[in-house]
């Protein structure tokens, strides 16, 4: 276990074994809001790594400061060999094509069918046929476990079908970098424990490196291969059995808050707008 803050001088991923996503010493807040100060980290290839920690803690700022919807005000980050700290939109654009996003909620078009929500990458950024995309549509829609669901629109599924449709876009052109944004939020245990077992299994299949926020403990602790805690003015990072295990009060006390399984399955949970065609167009 480790001080996620204490790796100065990270030097840019140059060759396959390096971590393709590193923070130095990033300070990010919102206007009078700091959220991360002096934040570093490694997130190693092809692991799950979970981002823990309570609301307003930074989990979803990483993820976005790793896409370059937010700039920092201090550091340097790198995603797949690239510093992106100062690169431009068009710059970012490159990027982007190797990674995948699973918005919070999922983050569906409404307006177009789980089919159309899968094929729309697909149509924008590739010369496939329609019956090749058919075919990978189909193909990633099997990888999730959902079926005759093509002419369904997101508001007619449920929560967990909605993440796992989500999740077969997020991976429909194959990236090296996978953002999952608080999947398990408003799920009842079974459809967490489903997501979890995809999440891992598209993991091994694909062997992606997979960053995941999250303030769901349990899942966090059976799934992480690495374990990001943010603790306000410090980050920890380590196994789940070196936080498990650890002797600090405060991170035995944050896992502790949350040990109960029962989370309320609220209404389906349908997405859209920018976020979701920002997921689909870049």
């Amino acid at each position: 276990m480790r001080a996620a803050g204490s790796a100065p001088n990270v030097a840019a991923p140059s060759v396959a074994g390096e971590a393709p996503v590193v923070f130095q010493d990033v300070d990010m807040a919102f206007e009078d809001r700091e959220v991360l100060r002096g934040f570093s980290c490694r997130f190693p290839r092809g692991k799950i790594s979970v981002i823990l920690g309570g609301s307003g803690s930074g989990k979803t700022t990483i993820l976005r400061l790793i896409g370059g919807l937010v700039r920092p005000q201090r550091g340097r980050i790198v995603v797949a060999g690239e510093d992106i700290t100062d690169l431009s939109e068009a710059q970012m654009y490159r990027v982007r094509q190797k990674l995948g996003m699973m918005f919070q909620g999922g983050a569906l078009l409404d307006s177009l069918t789980i089919f159309d929500n899968l094929a729309f990458p697909l149509r924008e950024h590739t010369r496939m046929g329609e019956a090749e995309i058919a075919d990978e549509v189909h193909r990633q829609l099997a990888a999730v476990g959902l079926s005759e669901v093509d002419d369904l629109l997101p508001g007619q599924l449920s929560g967990g079908m909605i993440r796992r449709a989500a999740l077969a876009r997020a991976i429909i052109r194959k990236p090296e970098i996978l953002l999952c944004d608080e999947p398990f939020s408003g799920l009842d245990p079974i459809s967490v424990k489903r997501i979890e077992a995809l999440l891992q299994r598209i993991n091994r299949r694909l062997h992606v490196t997979m960053l995941v926020s999250s303030h769901h403990i349990p899942s966090t602790m059976r799934m992480a291969d690495q374990v990001v805690l943010l603790l306000g003015e410090r980050t920890v990072a380590g196994s789940p059995a070196e936080l498990r295990h650890s002797a600090d009060a405060r991170i035995a006390g944050f896992l502790s808050e949350e040990t109960d399984e029962s989370i309320d399955e609220g209404e389906p949970e349908t997405g859209g707008g920018d976020a979701a065609r920002s997921a689909a167009t870049t």
